[in-house]
């Protein structure tokens, strides 16, 4: 199955230099497969706490692995939060498909119970990707790539992080924004139209977001 716009960039982004590579929030697999079929990691975890998918990907795993990948895929029925890796290993941990609040959770749950691990991350949360930048800045984590990808009349950001990566992470972006582009103007004109009705709710955080988001528009 051809993979949507979204999950293909994030493919993409994915280099060949990791022991383990966790699909987490997996839904029906297809990113962690097409990762699997290209290579890219000894082990490809899929997690998911839906027992139903998570089921049926172990079979359709089962079914259609090559002698090639066989014993190179673990499935995982559990919370993303409570993943265990392995010390001594590199890892890439992608978490794509939810909301900020929960992709924060996420990375500082996995890194609270791994912190002898080596561990990147590639997020791409369906909204509220200012509280997960500043998130990550406030753990200290370097930008390695950013891109802005707009599917189905939807915008979505993916972030590459690593803790070794000597680029700054910026609560609005960098490097993703092409102001020239017409979709990325529309996004950043939803943005703005998003904090400032925001105002009302709390007026000192949300101006201070929007003054940010306001001032690439002058770049």
């Amino acid at each position: 199955m051809a993979l949507s716009k979204r999950l293909s960039a994030i493919a993409q982004m994915v280099p060949n230099e990791y022991d383990e590579i966790w699909d987490c929030c997996c839904d029906h697999g297809f990113l962690g497969m097409q990762l699997l079929k290209d290579n890219r990691a000894d082990q490809i975890h899929f997690v998911d706490i839906v027992p139903e998918l998570m089921q049926s990907l172990q079979q359709t795993l089962a079914r259609f692995s090559t002698e090639e990948q066989r014993g190179h895929w673990q499935v995982h029925c559990q919370d993303v939060a409570t993943i265990s890796l392995t010390p001594q290993k590199r890892h890439l941990v992608i978490i794509a498909g939810v909301g900020g609040d929960l992709v924060c959770q996420f990375i500082s749950q996995i890194q609270a119970h791994n912190h002898l691990a080596h561990i990147d991350f590639i997020v791409c949360p369906v909204h509220h990707s200012y509280k997960v930048r500043s998130h990550l800045q406030s753990l200290d984590f370097g930008l390695v790539a950013e891109h802005l990808i707009s599917e189905n009349r939807r915008f979505y950001e993916l972030m590459f992080v690593s803790a070794s990566a000597k680029t700054p992470i910026t609560r609005v972006g960098q490097g993703m924004w092409q102001l020239t582009n017409k979709d990325h103007q529309a996004y950043l004109g939803q943005l703005c139209a998003h904090y400032q009705r925001m105002l009302n709710q709390d007026a000192d955080y949300y101006q201070q977001v929007l003054d940010e988001y306001t001032r690439l528009m002058r770049t």
